[in-house]
């Protein structure tokens, strides 16, 4: 089946539930792209494994995509193995209550996809009986990759690109923008960070670079010590 076929049949089954199809990028490798309510997460799951025509029975990846004050969508791809196709589908859920069916009941191998979704993004999977921290240490606040998290490695390093943010071929004047997840001056740490870009040995909060360790003056040549008893 085309990836416009997979679409299509997805929301046959779905009827009269409200799904939207479309195609993704990739060319060769686009994919059917199904947007589903999130009340239906569970079932469009089963439907699309159960099916006879689409049979996508290899759970392959679940991940999540944060869409600032549009929500957090979560998506998932599956393939068949019979049929040699595959389909991504994608859900919606409300920044302030970021929660949605577990599917692990129809995809056991989505319990380690949705532990580390619901870590890195706050996602709650409702069902799932084992949402405890899979990379990041127990002690550890916050969600890495909610775009407002702060990347302290930005605070802490320079900007490791080729150029500094606001500088491009074309030249021209250089426009301040600070790199991704880095906040503005002042706003980081206990003590106020100095105004202006941070650099190479900059802590992060501002705290300046360790001085240079002072070495011993190496002695000349000539007042090299030798043996008592040299030859003159």
């Amino acid at each position: 089946m085309t990836p416009e076929e997979v679409g299509r049949r997805v929301v046959a089954l779905l009827t009269p539930v409200e799904a939207t199809a479309s195609v993704s990028g990739g060319q060769a490798h686009a994919r059917a792209t199904v947007d589903v309510p999130p009340a239906a997460w569970a079932d469009t799951l089963r439907a699309v494994r159960d099916d006879a025509e689409l049979a996508c029975d290899f759970f392959d990846w679940l991940s999540a995509v944060d869409e600032l004050a549009g929500g957090f969508d979560i998506v998932v791809h599956l393939w068949s193995t019979r049929h040699r196709h595959g389909v991504l589908l994608r859900t919606r859920v409300p920044r302030a209550t970021p929660t949605v069916t577990s599917v692990v009941d129809v995809f056991p191998g989505a319990a380690w996809h949705e532990r580390e979704t619901h870590e890195m993004f706050g996602i709650d999977f409702a069902g799932h009986r084992g949402l405890t921290p899979l990379l990041l240490p127990p002690e550890f606040e916050g969600h890495p990759l909610r775009k407002e998290f702060v990347l302290a490695s930005r605070v802490a390093k320079p900007w490791p690109g080729a150029k500094e943010p606001g500088e491009s071929e074309a030249g021209g004047g250089r426009r301040v923008v600070r790199p991704p997840g880095v906040p503005a001056p002042g706003e980081w740490g206990v003590v106020p960070a100095p105004a202006g870009p941070v650099t190479v040995g900059d802590g992060p909060r501002g705290a300046s670079a360790r001085p240079p360790r002072e070495r011993p003056a190496r002695p000349a040549r000539g007042d090299q010590g030798g043996d008592e008893g040299g030859t003159a």
